[in-house]
């Protein structure tokens, strides 16, 4: 299957303020179509990154090219994108119809143009009947909607998306997510997303590109970067993560062999982001995600375990995250077992065991 065409091309672009450099040798591509997002904390340079491709600012180096043309001094109202802001900024004082029909007034279309691509926006963002209320009566996920609606009004070939759900309650925000994702595939445009939250980025994304310091640190699917993060700093920074300080000690027959605090020996088969190359005069750990451990009283008769004391756990509803303190390790365990019908609760104090797979630990510098 072929892969689908460029839409944008970010190459080798760099941001400087002052001193500061908030982008530093960037290149990146984002597939025609995609749900793309741009993933990081705070000052890592993904908003940036994003003002750069609206063409609010411009780059101290490197180009931007958006299907197959170079942006370079093309202003942002000339570019073939729109851009849906944290805050939404529509017009307090305009009802709904105002609020979505206000992009169109530059173009100077017929009025009943400008109305049936109102009417189809509206449609599309789910606020049909909604045409006269005004912006101060809409519910936060409501403004979102008439914010998505004015800017796919424009029919943009790429909308951008700062943080759109950053001001929603947990539950409207995760609604709010399933929508979106939706809602893009409807369309069928390119969806550009800036956002610090990681739950937002693997539930809605295509693919995403992980930001620190300026730099891209891996660019995945939701699957890869959860599964077979690139580096330490990234499995850190997507869900929750083990570390287990590691030597490498020999390869043979497509595997590799480490002594890992609190384990011993492990080995783990060689592949793809798994070469013993990588990991050569380098401080390893072996990074495990607490679900891909299981705790249980009773050593198992076969399989790898080790014995510990239980010394905490956290409720979350649908699973319990336990914390398992061992011999030779400093920090407990985390483990995350699911709640439910037949699950096994354990006391504080209580001798536990834990168990693995090799397949579930990751090799990480």
């Amino acid at each position: 299957m072929t892969a689908p065409a460029a839409m944008i091309e970010v190459t080798d672009l760099r941001k400087e303020f002052g001193s500061f450099v908030a982008l530093d040798d960037v290149s990146l591509e984002i597939r025609e179509g995609e749900f793309f997002s741009l993933l990081g904390p705070s000052g890592c340079g993904k908003t940036t990154l994003l003002r750069l491709i609206a063409g609010f600012q411009e780059p101290t180096a490197g180009t931007i090219a958006i299907s197959g043309e170079s942006m370079a001094g093309v202003p942002p109202n000339k570019r073939p994108t729109n851009m849906v802001f944290q805050s939404y900024a529509i017009f307090p004082h305009l009802d709904v119809r105002s609020n979505v029909a206000y992009g169109l007034k530059r173009l100077k279309l017929p009025p009943e143009e400008v109305a049936s691509r109102v009417a189809r926006a509206l449609e599309i963002v789910d606020l049909k009947g909604l045409e006269s209320r005004q912006a101060t009566q809409l519910s936060g996920g409501q403004r979102q909607r008439v914010a998505l609606a004015r800017a796919l009004i424009l029919k943009p070939k790429v909308l951008l998306l700062d943080e759109p759900l950053s001001a929603l309650d947990k539950a409207l925000r995760e609604l709010m997510q399933v929508e979106l994702r939706t809602l893009q595939r409807s369309v069928g445009i390119t969806f550009v997303l800036v956002t610090h939250d990681q739950h937002e980025a693997l539930a809605m994304s295509d693919r995403i590109a992980v930001m620190f310091g300026g730099r891209i640190a891996q660019v995945a699917t939701p699957r890869e970067l959860y599964e077979a993060p690139a580096s330490r700093q990234v499995a850190a920074f997507i869900g929750g993560m083990n570390f287990l300080n590691a030597d490498l000690t020999g390869t043979a027959n497509g595997t590799m062999r480490f002594a890992a605090e609190a384990i011993g020996e492990v080995e783990i088969q060689s592949g793809a982001g798994c070469d013993p190359s990588r990991f050569a005069g380098k401080k390893i750990v072996l990074g495990v995600r607490p679900e891909r451990l299981r705790i249980m009283a009773d050593k198992p008769l076969e399989g790898a375990a080790i014995g510990g004391t239980l010394t905490g756990a956290t409720y979350f509803g649908e699973s319990t995250y336990y914390y398992v303190t061992v011999p030779g390790r400093a920090q407990p365990i985390i483990v995350s077992a699911a709640n439910g019908n037949g699950a096994q609760n354990f006391s504080e104090g209580a001798a536990v065991h834990i168990t693995w797979d090799a397949a579930a630990l990751v090799p990480l510098v």
